[in-house]
C-alpha cells in the first residue's frame, strides 16, 4: 500500500479484497437500507444498471439505495447523461447538481464507483455493473446527490481569492512576462468541485480547522502570483498548526482531481515558502 511518488498506484488494495460491510459502525439514522428497484424500460435492448444514493430529510426515513435501470439506445454516453435520463423519465424527484456539461463548472461532482470524479466527464460504459453513485463524502447531505458545500466555500473566502495590490492602479493592465505567467499554470485551473477535499482523510478529521487542498491549492496560486502584494499577510494567515499542516502528503487529493492538477505539491510549495521565509 505504501508509494514512492503520487504517479504511482497502490501495489496493494486490501480494502477492495476485504471490505467493510457498508453500515459498519455507523448510527442508526444514517445507515443505509435497501430502496425501490424500478423495473427496466420496456423493449429496451441495452440497458445499464445505477444504484443511486436518496436521501430526503424531510420523510424522516433513512437514507437508501434505488435501483435504476437506464435505456443506452435512449440517453447519452456520460454518466450526468444517465442521471438527467432517470430524472425525465423515470423519477422526477432525484436530487443532483449541473451546469455546463463540460467539466468547467464543477457542479455535478460525486462519488461514482468509490472515486470522486465530475458525472460530465465520466463515461457510463467505464463504470461497473450495477454502477453506485453516491453524493461527495464529509459533507452534510442536503437531498440526494446534492452536498451542502457552505462549510468548504466559506474556508475558499477565508483565504481572500482575488489579488490584492498595494501599489495605485497602473493606467491599463499589471503586465507579467511569460515565466510569470507561467507559474500559474496547474493552479489557476482548478474549478472548485471539491473532489480533493472530499476525499482527503485529514479533512475527514479536522474539516472545522484544516482548509483542505482545494483551498489550500487556491491560496498557492495567489502566491505564486507576480501580480498579488500580499505574500506576507498571505503566508501569516495560513501559518497555522491546523490550517495548513494537517496535511500528511496522503496524495488522494492527487488522484481524484478530475483536471489533473496536484494539490498535494501545491501544500508542499507552500510550507516550503513559509521555511525559506524564516530562514
Amino acid at each position: 500500500m505504501i508509494i514512492d511518488s503520487s504517479d504511482e498506484v497502490s501495489r496493494f488494495v486490501w480494502l477492495k479484497r476485504f471490505p467493510f460491510p457498508r453500515n459498519f459502525n455507523v448510527t442508526p439514522e444514517s445507515r443505509i437500507e435497501p430502496g425501490h428497484t424500478w423495473p427496466a424500460p420496456a423493449g429496451a435492448t441495452r440497458t445499464k444498471a445505477f444504484d443511486i444514493y436518496r436521501y430526503d430529510p424531510d420523510s424522516g426515513g433513512n437514507p437508501r439505495l434505488d435501483r435504476f435501470y437506464v435505456d443506452l439506445d435512449d440517453c447519452g454516453p456520460m454518466v450526468l447523461d444517465a442521471l438527467i435520463w432517470i430524472k425525465n423519465k423515470v423519477d422526477s424527484t432525484l436530487a443532483f447538481r449541473r451546469s455546463c456539461r463540460e467539466g468547467v463548472c464543477g457542479s455535478c461532482s460525486m462519488t461514482m464507483d468509490g472515486t470522486n470524479w465530475l458525472a460530465c466527464t465520466r463515461f457510463s460504459s467505464d463504470m461497473a455493473t450495477p454502477a453506485t453513485i453516491y453524493p461527495l463524502a464529509n459533507m452534510r447531505v442536503v437531498k440526494d446527490l446534492v452536498p451542502d458545500q457552505t462549510h468548504v466555500f466559506a474556508q475558499y473566502a477565508a483565504i481572500q481569492p482575488w489579488l490584492r495590490s498595494k501599489t495605485p492602479e497602473p493606467e491599463k493592465e499589471r503586465l507579467q512576462s511569460v515565466e510569470e505567467r507561467g507559474r500559474i499554470d496547474g493552479y489557476y485551473e482548478c474549478i472548485l468541485c471539491f473532489c480533493c477535499t472530499s476525499g482527503c482523510p485529514s479533512h475527514w478529521w479536522n474539516g472545522d480547522r484544516f482548509l483542505g487542498p482545494a483551498v489550500l491549492l487556491q491560496a498557492w496560486r495567489w502566491l505564486t502570483d507576480s501580480r498579488d502584494e500580499a505574500k506576507e499577510e498571505r503566508l501569516d494567515n495560513l501559518e497555522d498548526p491546523f490550517r495548513l499542516y494537517r496535511c500528511h502528503t496522503i496524495l488522494n487529493c492527487t488522484r481524484t482531481c478530475p483536471k489533473g492538477l496536484n494539490p498535494g505539491k501545491a501544500i508542499a510549495e507552500i510550507k516550503k515558502m513559509i521555511v525559506e521565509r524564516e530562514s
